[in-house]
């Protein structure tokens, strides 16, 4: 019961789509793969949101 290469090749290609998905939505900020014993196992984006320093001073 192991797991053939077919499998692993479309656990990569699963794996890169997302990538490519979580960096075509995020505009500052990070995307960060977690791999444990050679296999990804988790991934995590965080965005940031700026604002010009002028935009929140009250007046």
């Amino acid at each position: 019961m192991g797991i053939h290469r077919s499998e692993i090749a479309n656990s990569i290609d699963d794996v890169l789509a997302e990538v490519k998905r979580q960096l075509a939505h995020i505009r500052y900020g990070s995307v960060e793969i977690q791999i444990h014993n050679g296999q990804v196992v988790q991934l995590e984006s965080r965005e940031k949101k700026r604002w010009d320093k002028g935009v929140n001073v009250r007046q």
